[in-house]
């Protein structure tokens, strides 16, 4: 082969190559996707990414608008995702995808700049197989931000390290979003579509029992925008409790004593409505309890965030827990009860 065409085709090569590829399901998301986009495109990164956008057939604006900036940009590329589930969609995009890394983005959320490049450079590191950041709740509403109030306080985020801003790495038990090399992925099969909710928590459990590590680094920090309404926020949480009981019987290592708070919650409500004497003062008793949390939680609040979405905040809590309780106890009623799972979380708590 002559030198100038060797040279013509390596350079071709090093035009069309591709570093990260950025995952970005999307369902009627008209009222966020421009800015979304703006953040992904401004990402400080050296070298070549592609955004995939996965269009779960939106009613609204959202594909003509990413199409308008698809012509603007040819780094976007718009897919179809015929099943309209997120863990479908992303599996699509990563077929798709012609990265070294596998970047996931919510249009829900908006990243720093170095987002990809921290990521990148922490996997390059070694040590770690999935690399993710803090997710910050922040609110561009009213009751966005008074969801956004609520997931700031220990009531709010139970055990989930990753949703608070920490000075230094730490390893996490799953990511918010994050970054993986493309053949992680590909070698555990992507997501499990059987997940439409807690696939991420799925996804992580699999890593894990393989001994994977996944770390969550401050330099990836994100602002996550909560839902907008608490009929939104209410079926969000049912569904994270009906799927933590599948993942939970499918990975019992996986379940957190935070887990339990809500179904126990979601008991003793129905405890205290029963007609037997004892269960029904058990039950009040408990109510009681969390009644006092919740007020002590809205009071530390006040101090500090407006009194009004402060006063908010036993309405968003309840409607957090009971929706994640019932939930997890319908889930019970539909995959069965996680037995291992709830013996290892006993076990852990006695060994405390």
């Amino acid at each position: 082969m002559p030198a100038g065409h060797a040279a013509s085709l390596s350079r071709v090569s090093e035009a069309e190559r591709t570093d990260v590829s950025v995952l970005t399901p999307v369902l009627n998301e008209e009222p966020y996707i421009r800015a979304a986009v703006r953040d992904m495109q401004a990402q400080r990164f050296d070298g070549a990414f592609e955004l995939i956008f996965i269009d779960g057939r939106s009613e609204d604006r959202t594909r003509e608008i990413l199409e308008e900036l698809a012509r603007e940009d040819p780094r976007i590329r718009i897919l179809d995702n015929p099943a309209r589930s997120t863990p479908n969609g992303l599996n699509v995009g990563l077929r798709a995808a012609r990265g070294e890394f596998v970047a996931r983005m919510d249009a829900h959320t908006h990243y720093p700049e170095r987002y990809l490049a921290a990521g990148v450079e922490r996997l390059r590191a070694g040590g770690a197989d999935w690399v993710s950041g803090p997710q910050l709740a922040t609110g561009v509403d009213p009751w966005s931000r008074r969801v956004a109030l609520a997931l700031s306080t220990p009531l709010g985020t139970g055990g989930a390290r990753f949703r608070r801003l920490m000075g230094e790495e730490i390893e996490v038990d799953t990511g918010f979003t994050g970054i993986w090399r493309r053949s992680t992925l590909e070698a555990y099969g992507g997501w499990h579509e059987d997940w439409p909710v807690d696939q991420d928590y799925e996804l992580a459990a699999r890593i894990r029992q393989d001994g994977g590590h996944i770390v969550c680094i401050p330099a990836m920090a994100a602002a996550y925008i909560p839902r907008n309404s608490l009929k939104t926020l209410a079926r969000q949480y049912w569904r994270y409790g009906y799927y933590r009981v599948k993942t939970s019987m499918v990975h019992p290592p996986s379940m957190r004593p935070s887990h339990v708070l809500p179904p126990s919650l979601a008991l003793a409500t129905i405890a205290a409505v029963l007609p037997p004497r004892l269960l029904r003062r058990a039950g009040r008793a408990g109510l009681g309890l969390y009644a006092a949390a919740l007020t002590a939680t809205a009071l530390r609040a006040a101090a500090e965030a407006d009194r009004r979405d402060a006063a908010t905040l036993p309405a968003v809590f309840a409607t957090m827990h009971l929706s994640t309780g019932f939930g997890f106890l319908w889930g019970c009623a539909r995959f069965g009860m996680p037995v291992e799972a709830l013996t290892d979380v006993a076990r852990r708590l006695l060994r405390r």
